[in-house]
């Protein structure tokens, strides 16, 4: 909303207030103020000249030698290039020593030998936004209107020695998007009186139901409806200082009675809409909502497809307006027109905005109806503007108002205490001195002198305030926020922490991070088809939740794995050329028991790791290294070592739907309960690789509540080892089924304490070792804490695993 100084000072005195000091006070008081702009961009010494003469320039074709009277003794002789220059205009003169926007000064010279004194201006060299000027006076210098008087300063003409203040309204003060309403603003701030508006309107012979019936036939889109009927108008320009305001204001003059409409919507806040009465053939208005297939050619000259949720004004038949956003051309206000029907209503704000959204068609008028009109000014903005159409283009105004009115609203009656207000804002205020704000807000007030309790009327134009709260809200920006005491906050402080699962989380991605995965952010919602593709990690007997009301089919869900997710965030980057992906995410996943919902779905969190591409890209010295089963593993093994988990969690061969059925193994962790499989590591299966258009593609997914229960922050230290260690390697052939960590774990279970450590180093199949064997290479480390192992002792101990590796598994000892 653009407001401007000199109009507004209109309404409210602002004597010893500058445009800044205003937009100060304005926005401490809580409307805030983005910029003051001064309309004046550098204008001095221009006046309003008088073109007495006019000939063609002896030497140039294109040139016009003027004789101007500026109301001084001397007649000025300027020399002017413009095409619409004319012996008998009132037009804007700059003479010697006058300066224009960008610090251009007028100098006395001579144009192919003829003298000039001066220069005739066009709107854009005054510093004037052309395109905010009738189309007229868009090219060409500016021609005044004939009245102007010779010699006048065209600051004073023009209206630009003002300043506008730009508000920024948060969407409930849709009150300030008025003249009158900032002028209220003002009041209330300052604590001066505001001058209303007092049209009188004259009234023809004969009356207005005569010429024009009204019926509202959507009553819940509109409820309220008024027209006046005035004969007789003469359509044309409108006079210079209406033009003025609408130009400070940003709105292109149009004609009067189009611009009194707007002056009007600007002054009340209401919009309001001239039909041409001849158009209207049927004599009456209704409104309704559209029919399906119906049309309307807009004032834009667009044909506009209607839909049943749009309202329209109609002559009973046929369109003649969209409700609350733009008139039809078939009902348009031109200079042929003579009789007007005047329009002021009470249009649904979401009604209008759904409709103004959907055809692209936001105006100045659908923005004050979207918010809410104040319904207590529908018949004075029509008044006010009958009477200037009557007396700026000649009108005669038939008498009386037909109007429908479905409901009546109100001022709502709000009820707030003097403790309450003093409790809420830490103040002591008197009643008095609430009692004084609350006049300076003309907000009516009757007051319980048992409880200091205030029952406040509130003015249907600050529809914002319908609680309590509100009103505290408006005493405490008018007693001024700075004025508000500062009360120390004081009690028990309880340090803030972390839990236990968001500092394991933190902890988390660091260490992913630190080891080169990216973290990915996917939505909860996806498609149903996603989240049957992994049964084992979304449970037995458990269902997908899905939304209520779905953005579209493909996130209509809530997610039941986070693998699918990952596969299409790297399906994505793949199909920009980017091969390789090291991903992770943490997040929750989400399940139902219940086929329609009727209590909140199980939420777990999880981490999953997608890995494809190349571990390492091809360089002039080596190959490329694709990914392979044991990167993803060893992410995971990485986490459960951060954990402290490590003696915890096995790992076991699995065949889940959609994994590599050879490639994949659950994870499975020892608790208090018994043995908990987790989630998966594996390969994606190549028929779902191919779908996805990854190539070889690992991935992880664990549950993390388990985790978060058994993990252990503790750290053990050990002293360096004293005494050395004896190493003793074998190497045994047996079944291919046969893991190999059975064969680590038997030899824990012989070797005790006195085994180090443990490690397959080596693992080869071939002809030579026969259908279905592999051998197994193993390292294994010996050492004692307190003394020096002895070669027999070693000896003989290893000799007890290998022969209880042959016992176990029918091992042979590899020669």
């Amino acid at each position: 909303m653009k407001v401007s100084y000199q109009w507004l000072n209109e309404y409210i005195d602002l004597t010893g207030y500058t445009g800044e000091e205003l937009a100060e006070k304005m926005t401490r008081g809580g409307i805030e103020i983005d910029s003051v702009e001064s309309l004046n961009k550098g204008v001095s010494g221009v006046v309003v000249g008088y073109v007495k003469s006019r000939e063609k320039h002896p030497d140039a074709d294109k040139l016009s030698v003027c004789k101007i009277d500026v109301g001084t003794d001397e007649e000025l002789q300027i020399v002017c290039g413009a095409k619409n220059v004319d012996a008998g205009q009132k037009v804007p003169v700059a003479m010697i020593g006058a300066k224009l926007p960008g610090d251009f000064a007028i100098k006395r010279a001579k144009l192919r030998g003829v003298e000039s004194q001066g220069m005739i201006c066009s709107a854009k060299e005054l510093g004037i936004n052309d395109k905010l000027l009738p189309k007229e006076q868009q090219e060409g210098i500016l021609v005044l209107p004939e009245s102007t008087p010779v010699g006048t300063p065209i600051g004073e003409v023009l209206g630009i020695n003002d300043e506008v203040l730009e508000l920024d309204l948060t969407p409930n003060r849709s009150d300030c998007l008025s003249m009158l309403g900032v002028a209220y603003e003002i009041g209330a701030l300052t604590g001066r009186e505001v001058r209303i508006p007092e049209p009188a309107v004259n009234h023809a012979a004969d009356r207005a139901d005569s010429h024009i019936a009204v019926s509202i036939s959507s009553p819940e889109q509109c409820s309220h409806y008024s027209a006046r009927y005035i004969k007789g108008v003469k359509v044309g320009p409108s006079p210079q200082w209406l033009q003025n305001r609408l130009i400070a204001a940003g709105i292109r003059p149009i004609s009067n009675v189009v611009d009194v409409t707007n002056f009007v919507m600007l002054e009340y806040g209401q919009p309001l809409h001239a039909f041409d009465a001849d158009a209207i053939t049927t004599g009456r208005i209704d409104v309704r909502l559209a029919k399906q297939g119906e049309k309307i050619v807009t004032l834009d000259d667009q044909e506009r497809m209607l839909e049943p949720h749009m309202l329209v004004i109609t002559d009973g038949e046929k369109p003649v307006a969209l409700a609350g956003v733009m008139g039809g051309a078939n009902s348009e206000v031109n200079e042929k027109t003579v009789n007007i029907l005047l329009e002021s209503a009470k249009f649904d704000g979401g009604t209008v905005r759904k409709t103004s959204r959907q055809l692209g068609l936001r105006s100045e008028s659908s923005i004050r109806f979207e918010k809410e009109v104040d319904p207590a000014r529908v018949i004075p903005a029509l008044n006010r503007a009958a009477a200037l159409i009557a007396e700026l283009a000649n009108g005669l105004v038939a008498e009386g108002i037909v109007e429908a009115v479905i409901t009546k609203t109100e001022p709502a009656v709000v009820q707030v205490t003097l403790d309450k207000i003093n409790g809420y804002l830490g103040t002591e205020l008197s009643r008095l001195e609430v009692e004084t704000i609350f006049d300076r807000l003309h907000f009516s007030y009757r007051l319980s002198d048992a409880n200091d309790q205030f029952a406040v009327t509130v003015p249907t134009r600050r529809g914002d305030i319908t609680r309590d709260v509100d009103l505290i809200e408006e005493v405490a920006r008018l007693y001024g926020y700075d004025n508000i005491p500062t009360t120390p906050i004081h009690g028990d402080v309880t340090p803030g922490g972390l839990t236990k699962p968001q500092t394991i989380r933190r902890e988390l991605r660091r260490r992913l991070t630190d080891a080169g995965l990216h973290e990915v952010i996917t939505y909860s919602f996806t498609g149903p088809s996603r989240t049957g593709l992994f049964p084992e990690l979304t449970g037995k007997d458990l269902k997908p939740v899905k939304l209520a009301m779905p953005m579209s089919e493909d996130r209509s869900v809530l997610r039941t794995t986070l693998i699918a997710q990952l596969i299409e965030t790297a399906t994505y980057n793949r199909n920009r050329k980017n091969e390789s992906s090291a991903i992770f995410e943490i997040g929750s996943v989400f399940h139902t028991e219940e086929e329609q919902l009727t209590r909140l779905p199980k939420e777990k969190q999880r981490l999953a790791v997608l890995l494809t591409g190349n571990r390492v890209d091809a360089q002039w010295n080596r190959k490329a290294e694709p990914v392979d089963f044991y990167d993803a593993k060893g992410v995971l093994e990485t986490v459960v070592d951060v954990l402290g988990l490590t003696s915890k969690v096995r790992y076991e061969s699995a065949q889940p739907t959609n994994f590599h059925p050879g490639r994949t193994a659950a994870v499975i962790v020892d608790t208090a309960h018994g043995p908990e499989t987790i989630g998966y590591v594996g390969q994606l299966h190549p028929t779902l690789q191919h779908e996805s258009d990854l190539a070889d593609t690992y991935v992880v997914e664990v549950e993390l509540g388990t985790l978060y229960e058994l993990a252990d922050s503790g750290i053990e230290y050990k002293a360096l080892p004293r005494y050395p260690a004896m190493q003793r390697d074998i190497a045994v052939v047996l079944d291919q089924a046969v893991p190999a960590a059975k064969l680590t774990d038997v030899a824990w279970a012989v070797a005790g304490e006195l085994l180090e450590s443990v490690r397959v180093f080596d693992v080869f199949t071939g002809e030579k070792l026969g259908a279905g064997k592999k051998s197994v290479a193993v390292a294994l480390v010996y050492r004692h804490a307190d003394r020096t192992l002895t070669d027999e002792e070693v000896t003989e101990l290893h000799g007890k695993v290998v022969a209880e590796l042959e016992q176990s598994f029918a091992a042979e000892l590899r020669k």
